[in-house]
């Protein structure tokens, strides 16, 4: 579960940094490229004071008991690899600051994340050289594509925090993965698997019966859906 593509909250059209939110010397977090953009807001997008909350379906209950994160699977990983809710709140953490832009047009800045970095999968599993997109797999079913370059990128993490606070739950606790360079339906809500994969497929709502959204989503050249020439007719992926 992620971003819907239904604008529920009215953004404000400012483009000014959120006081508080900026990084501090001496604790400085990683600082998202597009942050240093001398325009921080991509095209058609307008700047929200609030967070809306967007999803699919109702809010999972969260039992550290039972939570676990598999990344799988073999060959494209050496083996699979299953982490406790113990054992992935040990993780080592970073801070990323970085914006976030909603395919709905709204664009919240001067986002404060904290979590574990995707990067640091690689420590606890060998990806084979064929492994090139990700499947990342939520609660109830929900999932989202993209490619492994962006799911590794040094900016992108599974954020337990943001802006100093747990997230709350219908935000993502509690682990949502935060990809602040595509659209934000790619930070998926609710993280429970990744899957490597040698070819692309769609997620939830990368597939044609709920929107054909971009099978990438780069704000920056509004790839908001898939070309017409991708659609294979009534029924495809």
């Amino acid at each position: 579960m992620s971003d819907e593509p239904i604008l529920r909250s009215q953004p404000t059209p400012d483009n000014e940094p959120t006081p508080g939110n900026q990084p501090t010397p001496g604790n400085e977090p990683i600082i998202s490229p597009d942050t240093r953009r001398p325009n921080r807001l991509p095209p058609r997008q307008v700047q929200t004071r609030k967070w809306p909350v967007l999803h699919v379906g109702e809010v999972p209950p969260f039992d550290p008991a039972t939570w676990d994160l598999t990344v799988f699977p073999v060959p494209l990983v050496n083996a699979v690899r299953r982490f406790t809710w113990a054992e992935f709140a040990a993780l080592p953490r970073v801070t990323v600051f970085s914006d976030m832009h909603c395919v709905t047009r709204w664009s919240l800045l001067d986002n404060l994340w904290e979590g574990v970095p995707t990067r640091e999968l690689l420590k606890h599993v060998t990806l084979s050289p064929a492994a090139r997109f990700v499947m990342v797999h939520c609660e109830y079913g929900f999932c989202t594509n993209l490619p492994v370059d962006d799911f590794f990128a040094e900016d992108c993490l599974f954020a337990l925090r943001h802006n100093g606070q747990d997230l709350t739950p219908e935000h993502g606790y509690p682990v949502r993965l935060v990809v602040p360079r595509l659209y934000a339906w790619k930070s998926a809500k609710w993280v429970r698997g990744i899957e490597f994969m040698s070819e692309d497929r769609p997620g939830f709502w990368e597939s044609w019966e709920h929107g054909g959204y971009h099978m990438r989503g780069d704000p920056w050249t509004e790839q908001r859906f898939r070309p017409d020439s991708d659609y294979p007719g009534p029924g495809g992926p």
